[in-house]
């Protein structure tokens, strides 16, 4: 497979939508002794195409303004915009999902989904050819590397550090550290200039597991037969976890129970460094009242090969299955429209979100619009320091919601001293083989 840089240099999807005309059918009349009046066609309306997310309300607003665009240049469609689960709706066209919503959509049994791939192919619009990146959640393409769903909220965990305080502790913000030691030194010095959260961390098991072991050339799960079975209990994130649990002690480690609560105490200055989606740049940026560096994560030089790349995962946007030839082609049409350069470039400044195409990285380099797209520059040549291993790609099964809060029910009981390190990840470990057995 190819790195994800390269991916988005030549762009997910090639091309724009061709001009597709819905004609409206005019009855045959019987032939009669005089021809019969001239009776005018009453012009259909637009037809009708629904997307439901459950976006935060800044990123319902980036996404109306796009959907606003799309109506004001179709005649022949209308798409509607409806937050809400998926399942709370009557069948819409097209639904962002992410987390648990997204595995229950994906749930066994019969598919609720149209893959994009065909839905692009028969509608006659190109979709490129190119396979998504090895580090790219693995939910979103089938067996042959063709996109099921189209990945409009890509992110990838990076280091946030509060300039501010790093001044006021003395430390450089112009020269993050850049090893997890390197860190350590300098969340000390944050400690004591008086800070009382140095470090934080949103979504400590996708950041400190999965990722961490990527970004290691780690595998977090081993090929046994004909399936996968977890393997994040190596001695990286045995020695990773502890170390976070030393810091934690040391009370330079905060964690928080809700994924929002650590970055809302980054964002009001409490906390002066946190690792958190690469995404959340744009609401810290929005709310923050201090100036924000963004650097890659540390890594732990004593590994060779460190740092390897980081993975990619977030929001997609699938389409139904059960719904007719044109209005697939309304939903063809609106992944074009979304896939045009003006309108991925605004997504991703306005979202914080990944580009997939070569347009938005072209943006990200650009003087103009390089200090908003700060978090893709970095986020970018994270994810594609290196060509993605075997060992380095996303899995299958860790990114799952069920997974990643049994791996935070066990770290959190080792932020609470009940079990050391090894013992939390070899309970993480038979919890997801119970939940995920073999194939026989």
């Amino acid at each position: 497979m190819k790195p994800l840089a390269r991916m988005l240099r030549n762009g997910v999807v090639a091309g724009v939508a061709a001009v597709v005309c819905i004609g409206v059918p005019v009855a045959a009349h019987a032939a009669k002794p005089k021809a019969a009046p001239k009776v005018a066609a009453v012009p259909a309306g637009p037809r009708e195409i629904r997307l439901v997310h459950q976006l935060s309300p800044e990123r319902e607003e980036v996404l109306q303004k796009l959907v606003a665009r799309f109506n004001e240049g179709n005649k022949d469609y209308r798409l509607v915009v409806q937050s809400g689960a998926w399942s709370d709706t009557d069948a819409p066209h097209m639904a962002i999902l992410q987390g648990s919503a997204e595995d229950d959509f994906l749930a066994a049994g019969k598919p609720r989904y149209k893959a994009l791939s065909s839905v692009m192919r028969e509608a006659g619009v190109p979709l490129q050819a190119l396979k998504p990146p090895a580090m790219m959640d693995r939910a979103l393409t089938d067996a042959k590397g063709q996109l099921l769903a189209l990945p409009i909220g890509l992110s990838t965990p990076v280091m946030y550090i509060n300039r501010k305080e790093f001044q006021r502790a003395g430390l450089n913000p112009d020269a993050p550290p850049k090893t997890w030691l390197d860190l350590q030194q300098a969340l000390g010095q944050l400690f004591d200039a008086g800070s009382k959260c140095p470090y934080t961390v949103s979504q400590p098991g996708r950041v400190m597991i999965e990722n961490t072991s990527a970004w290691h050339n780690e595998p977090v799960a081993a090929r046994q037969g004909k399936g996968e079975r977890p393997a994040f209990n190596g001695m990286l994130q045995v020695k990773h976890v502890a170390m976070m649990a030393s810091w934690y002690r040391a009370r330079y480690l905060r964690t928080f129970d809700a994924e929002s609560e650590a970055e809302q105490h980054f964002e009001s200055g409490e906390c002066a460094v946190i690792a958190a989606p690469s995404s959340s740049w744009t609401e810290f940026r929005r709310k923050a009242g201090f100036d924000i560096g963004v650097a890659p994560l540390p890594y732990h030089d004593d590994f060779p090969g460190a740092p390897q790349n980081t993975l990619a995962d977030g929001a997609a946007m699938w389409v139904a299955a059960g719904k007719n030839a044109a209005e697939y082609k309304g939903v063809a049409r609106f992944v074009a429209f979304w896939l045009q350069p003006e309108n991925q470039v605004a997504w991703q400044r306005e979202s914080g979100y990944l580009p997939l195409n070569r347009a938005g990285v072209f943006a990200a380099q650009s003087d103009v619009l390089g200090a908003d797209l700060e978090n893709v520059k970095v986020a970018v040549a994270q994810l594609s320091h290196k060509p993605a291993t075997a060992e380095s790609s996303a899995s299958g099964f860790i990114a799952r919601a069920r997974v990643l809060g049994i791996l935070d029910e066990e770290l959190s009981a080792v932020w609470a001293d009940r079990k050391p390190a090894k013992e939390a990840l070899d309970t993480a470990v038979t919890r997801v083989q119970a939940m995920f057995p073999l194939p026989r």
